[in-house]
């Protein structure tokens, strides 16, 4: 998908987090498929103006605040990288540091080759 796919998904994905809701509960306010949502999230499906409009009455905002993410452009990360802060919630501060040592290694080898 395009970059504005993966953009507008992490934008829903953000706002939808931002108002503690889950995925199916954002599915049913916006009387869409849970799965759909997902996929939307993930830039794998581009949505219709019509979904677009449903989703934006779910999370009570306007098509231009859907948009308009000048005050959190910085905030929103991508999918992998949430996956990397769910993984280690809840990890301690010791394993936190490993695995942040073992991410900066992999990364200098990385750039080395």
């Amino acid at each position: 998908m395009t970059d504005l796919t993966k953009v507008v998904g992490e934008r829903i994905r953000f706002l939808r987090k931002e108002r503690g809701l889950s995925q199916e509960e954002l599915a049913y306010r916006a009387s869409l498929h849970n799965t759909y949502i997902g996929q939307l999230e993930r830039g794998e499906k581009n949505a219709t103006i019509e979904s677009v409009a449903k989703v934006c009455a779910a999370l009570e905002i306007t098509l231009e605040e859907l948009f308009d993410d000048k005050e959190t452009h910085s905030k929103v990360l991508s999918f992998e990288l949430e996956e990397i802060v769910r993984l280690l919630q809840g990890r301690s501060k010791k394993d936190q540091k490993a695995v942040l040592m073992f991410i900066e290694s992999l990364i200098a080898w990385k750039d080395n080759e």
